[in-house]
């Protein structure tokens, strides 16, 4: 017969009548029959898996309107694995190999039931031979004492789901059983309605109702399509492979699977039929997500997306950014503060001296000019060998930002984390529903589970993992819990990697008590609080997520917790992105951070990470916070395009930062204050609207106690007396410093801040700061403006460049050192200072307005400079100024500027001047005098890095730091200069 002869229309009709044997006979005929047989997936094959009364939807239960692939494959799957529980014969022996197909072919089927042979289930079970078939009719069946399984028997459930109850407590004492179609409620005498120590029980499609399964090791459970409700669960103890696929766990009052203790070291003979089938479904679910994740997060403001979405390589302008945040990125009459204000200079401060000094009228440009281009930070500004700008010197923001990884990627470098994505010991759960109770699974003292694909929903938690034991969890949803979604305690371990994790009460997930797991390309969003908490010495990797949309920090690290935060995208959160509170610690690395509404990191009370290698932009206030108390190593990062400060410092805090690039925020790059900013005052003390800032897990855990994880009900997770009880493993203050520079003052050097709305290093302090080898650049204000200081800032080494308005301002009564610095072209005066210090040894060339400006009752050296101005004086003493003006190089700028290159008021008599020199050109000379700077070249000076490694810099971000900025101090220099000390 050949399928040619009719339509192929008509054929599958015609063979839409087939049952299953005869289809898979027709399949066998020849290819074209198998091809038309194949093509009937949607009508034939579809019909017999949903008629199939031993299983329901293949995406049931928590996605039953979405078809399969293939409803073929789907009911082959079944039908494999529904003969798990058969396969109990020595593989090797084939006379044993002839009895079981003997004993399958002489099988008897057992009716029970009015009207059958046996009316009670217990009778039934005491003539069945192995491997019978025992068929329940409709109706309850109850037992008054337990019913013991002692050979290998079938019970199965005649007609739909729900028609067969059983009130029984079985005990398997048989080396394997399969149960189908049933629904188990408890007897009066127990809870327990089937358990088993060492044989191997297979459920198909059975509804427990209030009653629990308990499987002891070695003894395995297969349990497929079945549903626990009304307080129903399974308890599995040192179990070493189970397999609950495709159930419904609901209204649990308890965990609906709780798995306790260590897979026992003996084997059953199902264990490496469950791990093939586990295995099976592993490979096709790493082979399905391997690819780049899909999805554009950088548009996502919460919606539940599926798991593994990833962002794009994105290219990020200005002008996007002006257009979501409605502020225009360079900051329009930035106002902050005592009504100091540093916006665009009015029209007729463009020609006078705003501190006070008169200017012609008519602007000069430098005639005279002295080459300055090459010094020390010459290679931030200048361009690469490929012709594009560095940052520093670029008009434009960074405009790229990397991918995370994706999980294939993460397991290639991380054999620990492959390893565990391959695992299969413990119990596995596939694509399972757990809802409406309190608990979803619960792991402790050394269990072991995987869980693949599942979905938690509206449950106090969804997974806790405690003391010792090892999850591993792969694509599933866990969303809407009251409390955390998951809950690692105790030195829990494990692999946390693609699940979608949202819209949770509390934290998404909870990481306490020496926990150490690897969390990797999840997304973790829209959540009530924090995204992420580490506390308690709570550990654990935190690599390549999406952390999203929280209304909290995304990430939180408190009380001793000392995680790794590394390749993470954290953004559009509704506080800060990450937030280190409390003695909080971690490593944070290569992160992106941004668009978040307040800190992109913020650090306080005794918070001390090591920021390293980030990108933290598009803020929509400061990008990094370092609050009351605060420390930590700020290095290598990224700091751009924020609408608040670049950084914002308290002055109480204990912050380095090296190598940083403060480019283009709106406000300041840089300010250190010394109290409460009037405008931010709640923001940036982490006293947020509703108290629910980044104190409202932490500092808030004053306010919940740091156990909160139950807020509905007042439910407290305390079991282990967790609250505050943390381990008393903390790591000694040397382990803890040894990978940073031990300091006393609060360091800022190797940074550059440029482009930034407003001043480019504001200085408002009570406690000393030193500022070296900064470069200084292209800030729409001043290039740094101390206002007050009442401990001793030292400005060593940096360059000050084309700044707005003048390069550096120091108010009255504050105590400043200005030493070997390079003060080059900035729009208004060079220096104005009216506190006390030295200026020594700086380099002052082609600023506008007046070169070196001293007023006021200051109390100054002015010693060893060198001085060219545009216009206006070289160095002005106005007022009742005390100190000496000595050794200075004065150098004329113009040849119409007339003004006194070194000038003092006439009735200053506490102030000396002497052996300054001024160099002036010879007006009938029309070549241009011969004047350079050299022994020293143009300042900062660049040196030898000596004995540092170029480990100690950042390699990711485009910071070269291939020199060491040193200059010569002079030997009446303050004691206990961290300057002095370093050279």
């Amino acid at each position: 017969m050949e399928v040619g002869s009719l339509p192929v229309e008509l054929w599958r009709v015609i063979l839409a009548y087939l049952p299953l044997p005869d289809l898979g006979r027709c399949c066998q005929v020849c290819r074209a029959w198998r091809e038309l047989i194949l093509s009937l997936d949607n009508t034939r094959w579809r019909q017999l898996c949903l008629g199939c009364p031993e299983c329901r939807h293949p995406n049931w239960p928590s996605q039953p309107h979405l078809e399969p692939p293939s409803w073929r494959e789907a009911l082959k799957q079944h039908a494999l694995a529904t003969r798990t529980w058969t396969q109990n014969g020595p593989e090797l022996q084939s006379s044993a190999c002839l009895l079981f197909f003997r004993r399958r072919k002489d099988r008897r089927v057992w009716h029970v039931g009015p009207g059958c042979e046996f009316e009670t289930l217990r009778g039934a079970l005491g003539v069945v031979g192995p491997y019978d078939r025992v068929v329940l009719h409709p109706g309850v069946y109850e037992e008054q004492a337990e019913v013991a399984l002692k050979v290998p028997v079938e019970l199965v459930g005649l007609g739909r789901l729900g028609e067969v109850a059983l009130l029984v407590c079985m005990e398997q004492q048989c080396p394997t059983a399969r149960l189908c179609n049933l629904v188990f409620m408890p007897p009066w005498f127990s809870t327990v309605v089937y358990k088993t120590s060492w044989g191997h029980v297979q459920l198909d499609n059975c509804n427990f109702e209030g009653a629990q399964l308990q499987i002891r090791g070695p003894g395995t459970c297969q349990a497929r399509f079945c549903s626990f409700s009304q307080g129903s669960s399974a308890h599995l103890l040192g179990v070493v492979l189970s397999l609950f696929d495709s159930c419904d766990f609901s209204g649990s009052d308890t965990a609906s699977v709780t798995v306790e203790g260590p897979p026992v070291s003996e084997r059953n003979w199902a264990c490496k039929h469950l791990a093939a089938l586990a295995r099976t479904f592993s490979s096709c679910g790493l082979s399905e997500h391997n690819g780049s994740p899909k999805g554009h997060l950088a548009a996502s403001t919460g919606g539940h997306q599926p798991p593994g979405a990833n962002v794009k390589k994105e290219s990020i302008t200005i002008g996007d950014w002006k257009s979501r945040t409605g502020v225009d990125a360079v900051c329009q009459r930035t106002v902050i503060e005592d009504g100091w204000s540093d916006g665009e200079r009015s029209e007729g401060e463009e020609n006078r001296d705003e501190w006070g000094a008169n200017n012609t009228k008519k602007q000069f440009t430098l005639e005279y000019k002295i080459p300055c281009d090459h010094h020390g930070l010459s290679h931030f500004l200048n361009p690469r060998p490929d012709g594009s700008l560095p940052l520093s010197s670029s008009p434009d923001p960074p405009s790229m930002i990397p991918d995370p990884l994706t999980l294939q990627q993460e397991l290639d470098r991380d054999p620990e984390a492959h390893m565990l994505a391959a695992s299969t010991l413990g119990c596995i759960l596939r694509r399972c529903l757990f809802r409406d109770g309190k608990g979803g699974v619960h792991l402790s003292n050394y269990g072991q589970a995987r869980l693949e694909e599942n979905v938690f929903r509206s449950l106090n938690y969804a997974v806790r993992c405690i003391q010792n034991s090892t999850i591993v969890m792969l694509r599933n949803e866990v969303c809407e819990c009251r409390a955390s979604g998951v809950f690692l305690r105790l030195s829990a371990q494990g692999l946390i990697a693609e699940n979608n994790i949202h819209s949770n009460g509390e934290a998404g997930l909870d990481i306490r008590k020496g926990a150490n797991p690897t969390i990797v390309c999840n997304k973790i969003h829209s959540g009530l609080r924090s995204g992420v908490v580490v506390l308690g010495n709570g550990k654990g990797s935190i690599r390549s997520n999406q952390i999203y949309n929280n209304k909290e920090a995304g990430v939180y690290i408190l009380f001793s917790g000392n995680p790794v935060v590394s390749g993470n995208h954290i953004f559009q959160g509704q506080a800060a992105g990450i937030a280190i509170n409390e003695n909080g610690r971690g490593t944070i690395t290569e992160n992106v951070i941004r668009e978040n509404q307040w800190g992109g990191v913020d650090i306080r009370r005794g918070g001390d990470p090591i920021l390293r290698n980030n990108y933290i932009c598009y803020g929509y206030s400061d990008g990094v916070v370092v609050g009351e108390r605060g420390r930590g190593l700020i290095e290598g990062n990224q700091v751009f395009c924020n609408k608040g400060c670049g950084v914002w410092v308290m002055s109480s805090s204990l912050p380095q930062l090296l190598s940083n690039y403060i480019i283009h925020n709106c406000m300041y790059g840089l300010a250190v204050f010394c109290r409460k900013d009037p405008e931010n005052i709640e923001v940036r003390e982490g006293n947020w609207p509703g108290q629910e800032g980044i104190a409202g897990e932490g500092g808030g855990a004053d306010r919940r106690g740091v156990e909160g994880e139950g807020r509905e009900g007042q439910e407290n997770f305390n079991e282990e007396g967790e609250l505050f009880a943390w381990d008393s493993d903390l790591d000694s203050e040397d382990e803890r410093h040894s990978a940073r520079r031990s300091i006393s003052v609060a360091l800022v050097e190797s940074n550059c801040m440029s482009y930034n709305g407003a001043v480019g290093l504001y200085v408002k302090s009570t406690e000393a700061l030193n500022v070296f080898a900064n470069l200084i650049n292209c800030n729409r204000g001043l290039g740094i403006a101390v206002l007050q200081s009442s401990q001793l800032t030292r400005l060593a080494t940096n360059c000050i460049l084309e700044n707005g308005r003048g390069g550096v301002a120091v108010e009255k009564d504050c105590r400043v050192e200005l030493r070997g610095n390079g003060i080059y072209e900035n729009s208004g005066y060079g220096v104005s200072f009216s506190g006390n210090g030295q200026i020594v040894e700086n380099d002052v060339v082609g600023n506008r307005g007046c070169g070196i400006q001293v007023c006021g009752t200051a109390d100054i050296k002015v010693m060893r400079n060198r001085v060219q101005p545009s216009q206006g004086c070289g160095i002005a003493v106005l007022g009742p100024v005390k100190g000496v003006v000595h050794d200075n190089i004065l150098f004329q700028g113009h040849r119409d500027n007339r003004k006194a290159l070194l000038h003092m008021d006439p009735g200053n008599e506490s102030c000396v001047l002497r052996n300054n020199s001024i160099l002036r050109h010879d007006d009938s000379c029309t070549s241009v005098p011969p004047w350079v700077m050299e022994n020293p070249p143009p300042r900062p000076l660049a040196s030898s890095p000596a004995g540092l490694s170029s480990s100690q810099y950042p390699s990711g971000l485009g910071i070269s730091v291939t020199t060491r900025i040193s200059a010569t101090v002079e030997s009446g220099c303050h004691s206990g200069s961290m300057f002095c000390s370093i050279l």
